[in-house]
């Protein structure tokens, strides 16, 4: 009897899978091959999950965690002898509380599921990010997802006020707290946001809320240098302070790729070096001299900026947020690399001017397109080589060690929301030290003393 029959066997309430249907799944957004592993299993509660793993950990059996299989950092792949563990079931809203400002949910929940039913209530998830139709609530806290409205919430350890989890060896963690003030002995929960479902697989989450924003002014400026675009959002976080919400910068290659013949709308002309698309609050007072379109305004006479465009209406608002967040036209000509990376903001022109050459010389014909969260240090990179060679493992590798050890230079980070994945392990130690390393294998022994959990993800044990 092989593991596939052991389990489905043994624990036949799991809404099993077999090798063939697992096959009919693509591996994720980005990895379009068929899935692999022996069976995969769609639990709908923590103890059938706490079954599962006591199983494998007796066994030895390793195991794959699956939830929106949105990763961009080869996150979800399985091989050919792993069971997947799908979370697609546990995918209940438990609780919305507006006196607490809370919501309990399975983590099987979809982000834009969950974005709609608290709006429904009067109430806003801060969380939001472009995936938000497909990923889960899971992924998100595994992956400490960021998003557009990390400058004014905080990456997803900021919204998380407990949680419950099932650790590799079966024993379940429930660490449900529902106060945003809780000092009592070590916060467990943080074993579990951001370490990629390393250590344990969270079945439950208690978020925090926000009371909903009754409106908010959206606008897309054009500037002609990147020190404008340093002091732009300086002096708009000055004057809006908490009233801001993004602060998206988009490199002029970046626009014009995506606004071009057949692409969106473009809200301003193509041509300028950088476009930043903000997003504040709306102050209803028209006296009030904090108001974001009354700002803009007069950075435009002043000739701070090249040129600006306002939503006039929420049809134009989510047109806008397209210009950002669709970038479909740069996929249309593969392979096209996606990169998530950090650097202090005065790093961040010179590091892309040096990768523009470092890429140059590996790729003569490629094209690099850059957008990002600008003010929590974030750019996301999109590069296409455009490359002869039918080596794609190798034309990988140069684009990888381009991004990187240019990277390093300047003193930036590997993953600023995307996480490590296998993708990204081979150069955690730019941005982790040998000791911050070794700690993180010393916490994946103690608890996945089998190393059965996501095997080879972040690092090989």
């Amino acid at each position: 009897m092989n593991s596939a029959q052991r389990f489905t066997e043994a624990l036949p309430d799991l809404a099993w899978l077999d090798h063939d249907a697992i096959g009919l799944r693509q591996t994720s957004y980005w990895d379009a091959s068929s899935l692999k592993g022996q069976a995969l299993a769609r639990p709908t509660s923590t103890e059938q999950v706490a079954d599962l793993m006591k199983l494998a950990s007796s066994s030895g059996q390793t195991i794959v965690t699956h939830g929106g299989r949105t990763t961009c950092v080869d996150g979800v792949q399985a091989r050919a002898d792993d069971i997947i563990l799908s979370l697609e079931r546990m995918n209940r809203i438990l609780e919305i509380d507006p006196v607490e400002g809370i919501a309990v949910v399975e983590a099987g929940v979809v982000l834009q599921t969950l974005q709609e039913a608290v709006a429904d209530e009067g109430m806003f998830l801060p969380l939001d990010l472009g995936a938000r139709g497909t990923c889960t609530i899971g992924g998100n806290v595994a992956t400490n997802a960021g998003g557009v409205n990390v400058l004014r919430y905080g990456m997803m350890r900021n919204l998380v006020l407990g949680l419950e989890a099932v650790l590799p060896t079966g024993e379940v963690i429930s660490s449900m707290n529902r106060m945003l003030k809780n000092n009592s002995g070590y916060d467990l929960k943080q074993l579990f946001i951001g370490t990629e479902g390393t250590l344990g697989v969270v079945t439950k989450v208690v978020l925090r809320l926000e009371p909903s924003i009754a409106s908010r002014d959206v606008a897309i400026v054009a500037l002609g240098s990147f020190d404008a675009v340093l002091k732009l959002q300086s002096d708009v976080k000055r004057v809006l302070a908490a009233d801001m919400l993004s602060f998206e910068v988009m490199w002029g290659a970046y626009y014009d790729a995506v606004t071009d013949d057949g692409g969106h709308r473009a809200p301003l002309p193509r041509g300028a070096p950088f476009y930043v698309l903000i997003e504040a609050v709306t102050d209803q007072s028209s006296e009030n001299s904090k108001n974001l379109i009354s700002f803009l305004e007069r950075c435009l006479e002043a000739g701070t900026l090249s040129d600006g465009a306002v939503a006039a209406s929420e049809r134009e608002r989510a047109e806008f947020w397209k210009v950002r967040d669709d970038f479909e036209r740069i996929l249309a000509e593969p392979p096209v690399y996606l990169y998530d990376v950090s650097l202090p903001l005065r790093s961040m022109d010179a590091y892309i001017r040096d990768l523009e050459d470092s890429f140059g010389n590996a790729f003569p014909q490629g094209v690099l397109h850059v957008f990002g969260h600008l003010c929590d240090g974030n750019l996301h990179l999109f590069l296409t080589p455009r490359s002869a060679s039918t080596d794609l493992r190798e034309v990988r590798q140069l684009a990888d060690k381009a991004v990187y050890m240019t990277l390093a230079h300047h003193n930036g980070a590997v993953s600023a929301e995307h996480g490590i994945g296998r993708e990204k392990k081979d150069w955690l130690h730019i941005s982790r030290s040998t000791e911050e390393i070794a700690l993180m294998r010393k916490l994946k022994r103690t608890l996945d003393p089998a190393n059965i959990l996501n095997r080879g993800l972040v690092f090989d044990v």
